[in-house]
């Protein structure tokens, strides 16, 4: 039988045991924020019908699509997470309680082109708000805290999310008369942190058929920097001559009270007026977080406010705010970037049990013992030499070893030994659990390391 040459497809990540882990710390990390404020977990299928899929999509997102036939079934690759949540509120609509909460870390699938970075396989970690008609704005102020503890818990202090309003766009564009062509200047403006200024001027001149004095006035407008409470000010300065800017600025205005209220510093996030979301779905508050030592990377974080979730779906008005982080891509540029923490412990256990006798009975109860007391163990049960089994241990990368030979049995005793530091305990089985639980807890180190 002729050998098989094994090969990852272009475009789809596999980590070896060590970074897998490191992947795992940081989907925990926000499997555990996320649940802290109340939201549910949630799977939905990676296959669905095409049809459901691609209502709010076409263009580019039918070029994108993994597409196939099954029979007479027309199916496809989930794209993101948020259309088949839509499927999913509209389906299980009677059976929901709103405001309805929930998060996904899941895979999604685009047929894009696979370069540096980008994926076609890869996982997003989505937290989403769903109302009932209607939904306050305390949580488009929430979304954003929960985004500071996220980028905290990784390990992050500086970042920033930048906050802006869909609302003060739109009713700006309409003070300019220019309401018809709102969407296609906010994708524009969208641009500005990848193409500059100079390139965004030409496109609204030239693609947007805007007047020199109008493409001014929109330069002018999303440059206005400052404090918070200075760009707040500067907006007053408009207020009065559009509803929907004046509503859109008081809706940014709470955001920004109750982001403090919830803990957020302000150096850590930042009313940004150049933030628009090329998507024409969001209709109010929306945010993008970046990484402020490494701008390159672009948005890590980014989501918004939409005022129908599900209207191809069904016939009620299902109001949301959410976020996605593209977390496979988010991983892969921390670690080329030499930001994921060397010293985080990437073994598979936390304590390594070696039966130093050909009596397997006490080590299995020694490593039940310490497994009752919340540690990760791992039995070896291979007939090796003492080296070898020391060896296998530095190379799994084990922080403990516990021996259990003759004299260790004798005395109802164990010997833990600290692979990073060579030092030796001969403990009870209750002491070595305490002892390895507490050198854990002292060597708890942040995932991200920032420089």
């Amino acid at each position: 039988m002729d050998i098989i040459k094994p090969r990852t497809l272009s475009g789809f990540m596999e980590l070896l045991p060590g970074k897998q882990t490191q992947f795992e710390r940081l989907m925990s990390v926000l499997r555990d924020t996320y649940s802290s404020y109340g939201f549910a977990p949630l799977d939905t299928p990676a296959i669905e019908d095409a049809q459901i899929l691609l209502a709010k999509g076409g263009g580019e997102t039918e070029k994108q699509i993994y597409r196939f036939q099954k029979g007479d079934s027309d199916l496809a690759l989930r794209f993101d997470l948020t259309v088949p949540l839509a499927k999913y509120v509209a389906l299980h609509y009677n059976e929901l309680t709103f405001p309805f909460r929930r998060y996904q870390i899941s895979k999604v699938y685009r047929g894009e082109r696979a370069q540096r970075g980008r994926f076609r396989e890869f996982y997003q970690a989505d937290i989403d708000i769903i109302g009932d008609g209607k939904l306050d704005i305390l949580n488009e102020a929430e979304i954003p805290a929960i985004i500071y503890k996220v980028f905290r818990g990784f390990g992050l202090k500086r970042f920033q999310i930048r906050v802006n309003n869909r609302k003060i766009l739109t009713g700006f564009y309409a003070m300019l008369e220019l309401a018809k062509k709102s969407g296609d200047i906010m994708r524009t403006v969208d641009k500005l942190d990848k193409i500059g200024p100079e390139k965004v001027k030409k496109i609204l001149l030239e693609d947007c058929g805007l007047t020199e004095l109008q493409a001014d006035e929109i330069l002018k407008f999303i440059a206005i920097r400052g404090t918070n409470a200075q760009v707040l000010s500067a907006l007053e300065g408009y207020a009065g001559k559009n509803e929907l800017f004046d509503l859109g600025l008081e809706e940014l205005k709470a955001v920004t009270v109750n982001l403090a209220a919830f803990g957020v510093p302000e150096e850590n996030f930042a009313v940004d007026l150049t933030i628009a979301r090329g998507l024409d779905y969001y209709t109010g508050t929306v945010y993008e977080t970046t990484l402020l030592d490494h701008p390159e990377i672009g948005s890590v974080c980014s989501g918004g406010r939409y005022d129908n979730l599900a209207g191809y779906y069904i016939d009620k008005a299902l109001p949301g705010v959410g976020i996605s982080i593209g977390l496979t891509r988010l991983f892969y540029v921390l670690d080329e970037q030499g930001l994921l923490n060397p010293n985080l412990p990437t073994a598979p256990c936390d304590a390594l049990v070696l039966p130093m006798t050909a009596d397997a009975a006490c080590a299995i109860s020694l490593a039940e013992s310490l497994r009752s007391n919340g540690l990760k163990v791992q039995l070896y049960g291979e007939q090796k030499k003492f080296k070898q089994k020391m060896a296998y241990a530095d190379k799994i990368g084990v922080p403990f070893a516990v021996l259990l030979g003759e004299d260790e049995l004798a005395a109802g005793k164990c010997t833990v030994k600290n692979m990073q530091t060579g030092q030796q305990e001969l403990l009870t089985p209750e002491e070595a659990a305490a002892y390895i639980l507490s050198a854990l807890t002292a060597n708890n180190a942040p995932l991200i390391l920032e420089k």
